[in-house]
């Protein structure tokens, strides 16, 4: 399979889980009966809101929400990459934030849970405090499929090129970055780092995003334009402003020929490269700005 066709579900989640999902998975039928090989979803896919909302609506896994996606997988024999949605934990008060990745038979590949938790105040407009309700992971995740290594992050992550460096280090030729981007970061931001983060790697970037706010409670409005990037840069797939699928085609040989052509990953010099501390007093939000902002979902 060196030349699947993968589909870009953007969609507009609201508090009304039963609907959200409802309306996700006529679009993965949609994409599976137009010849997707492969389906990506957003993250939150599964409902926007409230961090009280979230905490109610999260899910245990295995549960019926994988269930039914491993399901979907294996009816329409596609790669399914759920992207992400709120896990169940020991603790009452806190989920993960994960996404699995489901083979054509419907099991589960992969595993990752979001390590970089968004805690900032964009322009005075938007306020997210992620870490108020989700846990952060620890790991770097991959998983070997029909295409070959396929890396697994979500959202913030992006900000993180060390992420990225290290799935391509580990041989990924593509990597997942299912999002729920605010407008003015989206405005900004999306495609530069989407288009540093494969120039950088010389790797495929595929990118469902959500669109809208998903009603009044649902959160902020979402900046929506799933793409896909190639490992020159290049976009060859972005979605319109609206709920819908968005098509590509990957040509995997293309990591190689780029690999080879610009060999940034053999010119690594870990020898001299040197991180220095940063103050956490200079990089967290305050705390005390727009408290009715507080639990705004990211």
């Amino acid at each position: 399979m060196q030349h699947p066709v993968v589909a870009l579900i953007q969609t507009d989640p609201g508090p009304d889980k039963t609907a959200s999902l409802e309306r996700t998975f006529e679009l993965i039928d949609e994409a599976a009966d137009s010849g997707a090989d492969w389906i990506a979803l957003p993250e939150t896919f599964h409902c926007r809101g409230t961090n009280e909302l979230k905490l109610a609506t999260a899910e245990s896994v295995p549960g019926p929400l994988t269930e039914a996606l491993a399901a979907a997988a294996k009816r329409h024999g596609v790669w399914l990459h759920a992207g992400s949605f709120n896990e169940r934990t020991e603790d009452p008060k806190k989920t993960w934030n994960l996404s699995l990745l489901f083979g054509p038979d419907g099991a589960v590949v992969a595993e990752y849970r979001k390590i970089h938790l968004f805690d900032a105040v964009v322009d005075g407009q938007v306020e997210a405090r992620e870490s108020v309700r989700n846990l952060p992971g620890r790991h770097i995740v991959s998983a070997e499929t029909a295409i070959g290594t396929i890396g697994m992050t979500i959202c913030y992550d992006l900000r993180f090129p060390e992420v990225y460096r290290a799935l391509a280090l580990q041989g990924a030729v593509a990597t997942f970055v299912p999002s729920n981007f605010t407008v003015p970061t989206g405005r900004d931001h999306w495609e530069v780092l989407l288009r540093a983060r494969a120039i950088e790697n010389g790797m495929y970037v595929i990118a469902a995003a959500t669109i809208g706010s998903g009603g009044p409670s649902g959160g902020f409005q979402a900046y929506g334009r799933s793409l896909v990037v190639d490992p020159w840069g290049t976009v060859v797939a972005c979605a319109p402003d609206e709920i819908g699928v968005t098509y590509a085609r990957l040509d995997v040989s293309r990591v190689r020929k780029v690999r080879a052509s610009i060999p940034t990953l053999h010119h690594l010099r870990s020898d001299v490269y040197r991180f220095g501390a940063v103050d956490p007093s200079d990089a967290r939000p305050d705390p005390t700005s727009s408290p009715h902002h507080e639990g705004i979902s990211s």
